[in-house]
């Protein structure tokens, strides 16, 4: 199992990704936005990031960028679930909301699994 940061400033969406990534047996934090995520990944490296992409102070656009741009973070696997698929540049797996339970829980064990460029 794996550690797990849910991002998105919807607490309600929060919520529910919190519970059905914490029922399949991973420890799961949470951020609000890009910058609290880049702040909670910089304090402990989570095995995925499963991010929104659209969100005030940071967005997932950004949060992705400074991901991707910093050798120590750079190979987290990260996974937008956003109505806006099409701004997930840099995500290694992109899930259109609403989505599918299942198919979230499939793409985040592959991700957790094989790593980033798998999917």
């Amino acid at each position: 199992m794996g550690r797990i940061l849910v991002v998105d400033d919807e607490p309600d969406l929060r919520f529910l990704l919190h519970r059905f990534f914490e029922r399949a047996g991973h420890e799961v934090t949470e951020a609000g936005d890009g910058a609290d995520a880049l702040a909670a990944v910089r304090q402990s490296y989570p095995d995925l990031v499963v991010t929104d992409m659209m969100m005030p102070v940071m967005s997932g656009v950004e949060l992705i960028h400074h991901l991707r741009a910093d050798p120590a973070t750079a190979k987290i696997p990260v996974m937008a679930v956003s109505a806006d698929c099409h701004l997930a540049v840099g995500a290694d797996v992109a899930l259109g909301k609403p989505y599918q339970r299942a198919a979230l829980l499939e793409a985040a064990e592959r991700l957790l699994r094989e790593g980033r460029g798998t999917t």
